[in-house]
């Protein structure tokens, strides 16, 4: 029996008594990915990116592991709930227009203590100001933690051509220390962190299944790219510290370059979450790989002919620019595949292939969804399984109540 088949075989026993739709997180590989992370980041500590997560049991799992330290966020309601939730070190990792939450986050000592926000403009800050008028009881006075991001893209041609995403507009050091020096003249406000997320490097695999050329081409611009920021993150790091000598930590990387930014000395920590759940956008990369531990299951509910079943559902497309990568990948048995006409459907999927000559109605096809934490966005429970067994059932952000975006 090969290990998928191992596999199915252990998730089939274990899900006998729940019906599909279900999903479910192999324990034993997510802590085998954990671990994974924690000897690439060679000695500094992971701050879990909540955004691939998205389940307050399993944050709280892999924050208790050596190695890991501090939440990763991706909205401020979401940082608010998570400290009042009893996480300490929340880092929201994109700026906010949130106005209601911003007069929370200033009018509570605990939340101002807890939660660090993302800025690269200070009319991000005249907003915060603008917001701290709205609490109730009067102004809030609550001093807020900062921090700024660096624009990590990749300039070639003279600046004609971008290679990145296009998130923050600070570019140069002497931008970023600009900016540090408008956080220090603001009453309320503390410089305590940079950020720089490389997600050309981190974000993209580099051996891309059937196309070796294109692999080659993006592993060569990833080590230019490596290469750059490397050489402008330290001299940023170095200019932000003359303005903010006390700054607490430069964060960086993501789950694709995990052990290359942990080799540059200007980084003190490293983000990365999809490396827990392992989706598909992650099968292709030369630096790592790592063990499917998210997965979800649809029923078979047709059989419309010879090598062919239909499950329920199951388009559940990833964010991102639309394409075949990133729907879900059918993945145990093994050797279906999407009827090319139709694809992942909303309410019913046909599934193509031999194996579907063994499938009954009400048996369970299981899938892998292509981006990470997006999969808890469709369950209000993940089913935790260790072995054979499930061993207890944890509910999602959606399962508590939230969908923060």
């Amino acid at each position: 029996m090969t290990s998928r088949a191992a596999d199915r075989a252990r998730y089939e026993r274990a899900t006998a008594h729940l019906d599909a739709p279900v999903a479910i997180v192999d324990l034993e590989a997510f802590d085998a990915n954990a671990d994974d992370l924690v000897r690439r980041a060679a000695g500094k500590p992971i701050r879990v990116a909540s955004k691939s997560v998205r389940c307050r049991a399993l944050l709280e799992r892999v924050l208790a592991r050596d190695g890991f330290a501090g939440i990763m966020s991706y909205t401020l309601a979401e940082s608010l709930w998570l400290a009042r939730s009893g996480f300490d070190d929340v880092l929201l990792a994109y700026p906010s227009a949130d106005r209601a939450a911003f007069a929370e986050l200033t009018s509570d000592p605990k939340l101002a203590s807890s939660v660090t926000v993302m800025i690269d403009d200070p009319a991000q800050l005249r907003l915060i100001d603008e917001a701290r008028d709205q609490g109730g009881g009067g102004r809030g006075r609550e001093e807020v933690r900062v921090c700024l991001e660096l624009d990590t893209s990749l300039k070639v041609l003279g600046g004609r051509v971008r290679i990145g995403a296009l998130r923050s507009p600070l570019h140069s050091p002497a931008q970023v220390a600009a900016l540090a020096r408008a956080v220090n003249r603001r009453p309320g406000f503390r410089l305590v962190g940079v950020m720089a997320y490389e997600g050309h490097v981190a974000g993209v695999g580099d051996a891309v299944a059937g196309r070796p050329a294109r692999s080659r081409v993006i592993r060569l611009m990833q080590a230019a790219a490596r290469r750059e920021l490397a050489a402008r993150r330290a001299e940023t790091i170095r200019a932000v510290r003359a303005v903010a000598p006390d700054l607490e930590f430069v964060n960086g990387g993501g789950t694709g370059s995990v052990q290359h930014t942990a080799a540059e000395r200007a980084v003190t920590e490293i983000a990365a979450g999809s490396g827990l759940y392992v989706p598909r956008l992650f099968d292709n990369y030369t630096s790592f790989s790592g063990r499917p531990a998210a997965l979800y299951a649809q029923p078979v509910v047709r059989r419309p002919g010879v090598g062919t079943v239909t499950v329920l559902g199951g388009g559940y497309p990833a964010s991102g620019a639309a394409g075949p990568d990133r729907s879900p990948v059918p993945y145990l048995p093994e050797g279906l595949r999407y009827d090319p006409q139709e694809g992942a459907g909303e309410v019913q999927t046909p599934l193509l292939g031999s194996p579907a000559d063994d499938l009954l109605i009400g048996d369970k096809v299981w899938f892998r969804h292509a981006k990470a934490g997006e999969l808890c966005e469709r369950f209000d429970t993940l089913h935790l399984v260790e072995g054979d067994r499930v061993t207890a059932t944890a509910p999602t952000y959606r399962g508590e109540g939230h969908t923060f975006l």
